[in-house]
Parts: structure tokens; C-alpha cells; sequence
């Protein structure tokens, strides 16, 4: 088999940490979440991966980040999207890389728990033409939506459905075989404008072609929003085994929860895991509290933060009130003011100075 991995759009709901950086890199316990769907692919056996990127500056940062796989033992191919035209228009571009082979398409901004090997083994197994993950969610009517038969075949696929009648969500994660690409010529687009991969899903369903709905039980998130990225990065921070490389001194109380990674150091500090500091970042004379990743060559002096993201090259100093729900970004600094001090919740991008008060 081969993998599709999505990784373009503009990550607009992300903004600002986007305008400087691909969605898909920003970093979930420490760890992009680009870099994170390879290894799951990559576990799952397969090594030949495409890469679909916008042909624009995120793209560029993609391939930069990424280069040609050789970290993870697979070979990348980068197939380049003029323009957002849907998820099946990303099938249609790749049909020159996919050829005839049973593939896995994966969303690069999507976390689930326990990984997609049963999911490839069973594919590979089986004589289904197509596998689809799905999720029940609170708020289906922002996700592609199955509807099934009583018999749990599929009945309906319905793209962010007004009033949905089912509250199975399709996860961002999709298995094939070459049947797929004759659907894809077949669609047009939808109102939205796009090549949506739920008609191209149903054209399938309609042509009596063997399409298995998976119900995944375990978590999974779409790193679309602050609050999901959050969401995503304590679900993963309770995942990790943790492990200090870096350095504690004596004053400092670090439970068992906390990874310390190379080069770090922790002064005078408290630190609640499940957290991870990262190389280089040096945490002194402060609190950082549960579910949260400082990613690396930060510092945290003569501060309280928790349950927030912090990316690299960011420095939090003297800032009187808890720093908590927050992300931010690359390079920021966050210093003291004189006024009194109040409860903060932020989202910063790249680049930014902030005076508190």
C-alpha cells in the first residue's frame, strides 16, 4: 500500500500562529502533528508516502520540515495543489503516484489515538473497496456525516450536513483501492465549490462497491481550532513515557509525569506533568502546571503557566498572573507591566511582544 497525506490550506482558524507557519507543524507534546501522522503511517508498514501541499510559503515550509523522509525510513513525494479544490481533487493530482495500488488518505492535522496499523492490516485483508473512519461526535453538522443501514452498511454520506441524521462523523482518515479514482472523475463540485470526498464516497456506495464503515472508539481530534490543539496536546502528553534528560537541580519539585528533554533545565521550580519541557528551554523560579509543552529554547522565569502551548524560542519573564487555555507562538517574548495583574488567556503568533499589566 501507499499513504496520501493532506497537508495544505491556510489553517485560517488557527490565526495568527498560522500566518507564519503551516498548521500541520505546530507542535502537539512537542512533536508536529505532520510528524506524528508519518509515524503512523509509517508503524502501519508503509513507506511510500505523498504529500499534498499547497503551492504557496506553507507548502515550502512543509518540505523543508520534512525533506525527503529519510528520519523515518520512508520516501516522500510532494504533490503540489494550486488551490483548496477538496479533499477527492487530492486523489485526482495524485493518481500519477497512487497508480492502481490500495492506498490510505490521511488528513495532516488529525490525532488519533492508538494509531492506523489494525486499521491497514485489516484493509490489506479484506476485499473492501473502500474503509472509512468514523467517530460519533456532539456537533456532526461540521464534519462529513454517515448515515447507515440498520445492517451498519452505509446508506447516505452527506458533507457538513445543515441537519444530520446521524452523529457519525468521518474522521480524517480513508482507505482505497483503484476504484476510487474512476468516483472522482465521476463527481462534480459541490456548492462549497470543492471535489468533496463524501460524493466520491457515495458514487462507491451507489455502484454496489464493498465500502466498510469502521466506528473507531478511541480519541481522536481534528487540530483544526486553539481549543482542539490544546485538547490534542494533553491527550498525547498522557500517552508519553516520561523520561528526564535534562537537569533538575535540588530546589526544584518535578513529579513522575514530566519529560525533560536534552539540554533543559528546571531551577528553583515546580513542574505538574503530564508535561513536557523541551531541549535548550530553561524553566526557572516558576510553576509550569499539568498539560502543558514548552517547546524548545524557551524560558519561563519568575512565572505560572498551565495547560497551555508554548513554541520555540519564546520567552515568558516576569509576568505577575497564570498564564492558562493559551498558545503561543514562535519567538514571542511576554514581560511584565505595572499594573495589577489578571487572569490571561492568549493565543500569540510568531514573532510577538507582549507587555502585560
Amino acid at each position: 500500500m501507499k499513504a496520501l497525506i493532506l497537508s495544505g490550506g491556510k489553517g485560517s482558524r488557527l490565526y495568527p500562529l498560522t500566518y507564519t507557519n503551516a498548521k500541520q507543524l505546530i507542535p502537539v507534546a512537542n512533536k508536529p502533528v505532520l510528524f506524528r501522522v508519518i509515524e503512523a503511517v509509517r508503524d502501519a508498514g508503509i513507506t511510500e508516502i505523498g504529500i499534498v501541499i499547497g503551492n504557496d510559503e506553507n507548502g515550502r515550509r512543509v518540505q523543508d520540515a520534512v525533506g525527503q523522509g529519510r528520519r523515518w525510513g520512508v520516501d516522500i513525494t510532494y504533490i503540489p495543489q494550486d488551490a483548496p479544490l477538496g479533499l477527492a481533487h487530492c486523489v485526482a493530482i495524485a493518481q500519477d503516484f497512487l497508480g492502481s495500488e490500495r492506498f490510505v488518505m490521511f488528513l495532516g492535522d488529525n490525532v488519533i489515538e492508538g494509531g492506523i496499523s489494525n486499521l491497514i492490516r485489516g484493509f490489506e485483508q479484506s476485499d473492501y473497496d473502500c474503509q472509512i473512519v468514523l467517530k460519533e461526535v456532539e456537533e456532526p453538522q461540521h464534519y462529513g456525516v454517515a448515515e447507515l443501514n440498520p445492517d451498519r452498511s452505509i446508506k447516505r454520506l452527506v458533507e457538513k450536513p445543515r441537519e444530520p441524521r446521524s452523529n457519525l462523523a468521518l474522521v480524517g482518515i480513508y482507505m482505497f483501492n483503484e476504484h476510487v479514482h474512476e468516483a472522482v472523475r465521476q463527481i462534480t463540485p459541490s456548492w462549497r465549490g470543492e471535489l468533496e470526498i463524501t460524493d466520491a464516497i457515495q458514487w462507491l456506495v451507489e455502484q454496489g462497491l464493498n465500502v466498510h464503515p469502521y466506528i473507531h472508539r478511541g480519541w481522536w481530534i481534528d487540530t483544526g481550532k486553539p481549543i482542539d490543539m490544546l485538547a490534542a496536546n494533553s491527550k498525547v502528553l498522557e500517552e508519553l513515557t516520561p523520561e528526564v534528560q535534562g537537569f533538575v537541580d535540588r530546589s526544584s519539585d518535578v513529579d513522575e509525569r514530566v519529560t525533560v528533554e536534552a539540554g533543559a533545565e528546571i531551577v528553583n521550580s515546580v513542574v505538574r506533568g503530564p508535561t513536557i519541557i523541551g531541549e535548550n528551554t530553561r524553566i526557572a523560579n516558576s510553576y509550569v502546571g499539568p498539560f502543558t509543552s514548552i517547546y524548545h529554547d524557551c524560558v519561563v522565569e519568575n512565572a505560572e503557566i498551565e495547560h497551555s502551548l508554548i513554541l520555540e524560542h519564546s520567552s515568558i519573564v516576569d509576568v505577575p498572573a497564570r498564564i492558562t487555555d493559551s498558545l503561543i507562538g514562535r519567538n514571542v517574548e511576554l514581560s511584565h507591566s505595572q499594573l495589577k495583574p489578571r487572569a490571561l488567556k492568549l493565543t500569540l503568533g510568531d514573532n510577538s511582544r507582549l507587555g502585560l499589566i
